[in-house]
């Protein structure tokens, strides 16, 4: 108790605090896409459900890592090398999770290009099943989890900050994950784009995982960018569908009549 007042009478640590925060609410943000994505493969009645259950496990996940630091500093020394290159537990998580959001995130991309197919009994196809939501979820809890805690701990040595840093950014994922994943639904071109940013993450923690580091921040300066282009062209067809329907649909003209009557 003594060394949580004293900690907190420190303004380099309420800094420290608060620059984690934020580190780990852009690190989730990944996280937040994924799960909303996936979440929406559901029946309506049992995505919040899938939400809030992967949201549960990213928790305790980085709880766990956290209790377990001298785990999380093992995992990044070497077990193995190939042609002179080191890989620790870590670059194999990496590009594990990096292989599978490739994997998930092309699959995706081809089934909203291509137009849903009917079964032989005319049956639109079935919804995902909850454990293999539930499945999927774990798989990149894991990777985004390990992502997130070895950040934490390269940022600050104090457990209590990381803790909290860590049950906030769970937090406002919680409050954001809903209106996320509705807001993704109902925009089908935000689909496509949320999963362009999932299939170049993964290439990302891929090249990570080899040892080629790409900054974060151009990484979030291109997802930023993109995301303005996309609300310009959204502004853009609410404003068309808006005037649209204040002007209504132009009455046929007599010559137009005409030309329809000769090519009938």
């Amino acid at each position: 108790m003594d060394s949580l007042l004293a900690l907190a009478s420190q303004p380099e640590a309420w800094a420290a605090l608060a620059t984690l925060i934020v580190m780990e609410v852009v690190l989730g943000i990944d996280n937040l896409i994924f799960l909303s994505i996936i979440s929406n493969k559901l029946p309506v009645e049992r995505r919040a459900f899938a939400r809030y259950v992967g949201l549960s496990l990213a928790l305790f996940m980085r709880l766990g890592l956290l209790f377990t630091i001298t785990v999380i500093i093992g995992l990044t020394k070497p077990v193995f090398e190939v042609m002179g290159k080191g890989f620790s537990w870590r670059d194999i998580i990496l590009i594990a999770g990096g292989l599978f959001l490739v994997y998930k995130s092309t699959v995706e991309i081809h089934e909203s290009v291509t137009p849903e197919e009917e079964d032989e009994h005319g049956a639109e196809p079935r919804p995902a099943g909850m454990a293999s939501v539930i499945a999927q979820i774990v798989v990149i809890d894991l990777v985004f989890s390990l992502d997130s805690i070895i950040t934490a701990v390269g940022m600050t040595s104090h457990l209590p900050i990381m803790i909290i840093s860590v049950v906030f950014a769970i937090a406002v994922m919680v409050v954001a994950a809903g209106p996320l994943a509705n807001f993704i639904k109902k925009n089908p071109t935000i689909v496509m784009l949320a999963l362009s940013f999932l299939l170049m993450i993964g290439m990302v923690l891929i090249a990570d995982g080899f040892g080629f580091h790409v900054p974060k921040g151009y990484i979030y300066a291109a997802m930023a960018f993109s995301v303005l282009v996309e609300a310009l062209n959204m502004l853009a067809r609410t404003k068309r569908r808006h005037k649209e329907k204040q002007i209504g649909t132009p009455p046929i003209t007599l010559r137009a009549k005409e030309e329809m009557a000769k090519e009938r």
